[in-house]
């Protein structure tokens, strides 16, 4: 019996895992572009992760690190070869126009912090 216990376990955590690293899509915050987005780095993630922006507009993402993790130091925008260091309290602005659509993701710099700028028409 404690076998069978300790294997169903291990089965809803590996889904759980699945779903988190794979399936899980965060609510998106939709912007004009007419005001910072906010964004606050803290316990592993950032918040919102999932940012909506129409093409051809600036937008500016203000991020806020409050998790002194080494890890959330720095946000990286590969795709658009864009980064910033995120001083711990010390608000950061990044100020883009993104003249393509797509998903373009943001992580820190090990990759653990992910989010997703998405540039729609």
């Amino acid at each position: 019996m404690t076998a069978w216990a300790i294997n169903g376990f291990g089965l809803v955590l590996i889904g759980l895992i699945f779903w988190w690293f794979w399936l899980y899509r965060p609510k998106a915050q939709r912007t004009a572009g007419t005001q910072p987005v906010e964004i606050t780095v803290a316990d592993g993630v950032y918040t919102p992760a999932r940012i909506e922006v129409p093409a051809g507009k600036p937008v500016t993402l203000r991020f806020i690190r409050k998790d002194p993790n080494p890890c959330a130091e720095k946000v990286i925008f590969s795709k658009l070869g864009l980064s910033r260091d995120l001083p711990v309290d010390q608000p950061q602005e990044l100020t883009l126009t993104p003249e393509k659509t797509g998903e373009f993701e943001f992580t820190c710099q090990m990759g653990m912090y992910r989010g997703k700028l998405v540039v729609r028409e």
